[in-house]
């Protein structure tokens, strides 16, 4: 099943409604809406139905999914009255596929770690990379769904986008295994890990990781596809467009550390929420950087991957500013102390 999250009007404002994908029939289905009806016909006052179809699926997918198989079974449930839930894909206002309790992001592909390290740093990748499957944590307030604009902070010259997979949780877990791993995961997006690059390079030497070079955007969706209906990761097929021109092709393959391993060394010695979000680290060639070409104000970033769909933003045409940006202080130490 693909589930994604969508804006709709009512009469308190906008909400946010958890909707089933259909593709290939160019309609989503209000889950609540569906799973209401189903109810209707079992004999439920419209009060109650709709109380019981919110709770079970709720705007946010996170505590959706918490529910554990009880989710996807109501789904399917819900999908009985799909006809009479049904919105047109080209009339949805699209929302950030998972509103996610904590995202992490790692660095697991070979061929972007070596890219990234020519490119950038003009040396071989430091063996720390190749010691443990590492990962930064990012700001959940700052996501960013298919067809939402993408602002472009004014402290970059090289805003850069990143084609990853989004690993989804859908158990909780702590110290997990690889041989379990993948059992708490409930399914995979795209996930675009917008950076600044020349921000990035400022923030690095500071040894506090990422901060304005990241958390200003992430971008997650367009919805989620579960796992039971990706035969394999690996091997999946990506690409990146820039206005419509193709700027890489790419796959997934050539792991230093594979997605089970990955989403293990997550868990150890910390907790796995449901709704979490482990981003994959960028496929080899799936970021800007890597082909010395970045994103100019305006720009409309297509990420696609195959068994999921395209992820689609268009960047701000105009810089955001701040009124407010500190001075930078005295260095206390001579050269060479």
């Amino acid at each position: 099943m693909k589930i994604g999250r969508i804006s709709v009007s009512t009469p308190d404002g906008e909400t946010t409604r958890v909707v089933a994908v259909e593709p290939e029939q160019d309609r989503v289905i209000d889950l609540a809406r569906a799973y209401a009806l189903v109810l209707r016909r079992g004999g439920a006052t419209a009060e109650r139905a709709r109380a019981v179809s919110l709770a079970l699926f709720p705007g946010s997918l996170s505590t959706g999914i918490s529910a554990g198989d009880a989710f996807l079974a109501r789904a399917n449930e819900a999908l009985s009255a799909a006809d009479d839930a049904a919105i047109a894909i080209g009339d949805v206002s699209w929302r950030a596929a998972i509103d996610p309790p904590v995202i992490r992001d790692g660095l697991t592909f070979g061929t972007h770690i070596e890219n990234y390290f020519k490119n950038v740093v003009h040396d071989k990748p430091v063996r720390e990379v190749y010691q443990r499957p590492g990962f930064f944590k990012g700001n959940t307030a700052t996501i960013y769904g298919h067809n939402q604009e993408v602002p472009y902070p004014s402290i970059s010259e090289k805003l850069d986008y990143e084609l990853e997979i989004g690993y989804i949780v859908g158990k909780p877990g702590r110290n997990l295994t690889p041989d379990d791993a993948l059992g708490h995961v409930f399914g995979i997006t795209i996930f675009n890990d917008w950076s600044l690059r020349d921000v990035q390079a400022l923030e690095g030497p500071i040894g506090m990781g990422a901060q304005h070079s990241k958390d200003f955007a992430y971008g997650i969706g367009p919805w989620i596809t579960t796992l039971d209906e990706i035969n394999s990761i690996e091997g999946l097929a990506g690409q990146v467009r820039v206005n419509g021109e193709v700027r890489s092709e790419t796959r997934v393959e050539n792991f230093v550390y594979t997605p089970a391993e990955l989403v293990a060394y997550v868990s150890l010695y910390g907790q796995l929420q449901a709704g979490d979000l482990i981003g994959s680290g960028t496929m080899g060639f799936g970021a800007g950087v890597e082909i010395g070409r970045f994103i100019e104000p305006g720009d409309e970033v297509e990420l696609a991957l195959e068994g999921i769909g395209t992820l689609r933003n268009r960047v701000a045409s105009q810089k955001e500013t701040t009124d407010w940006w500190p001075a930078p202080r005295p260095y206390p130490f001579e050269d060479g102390e």
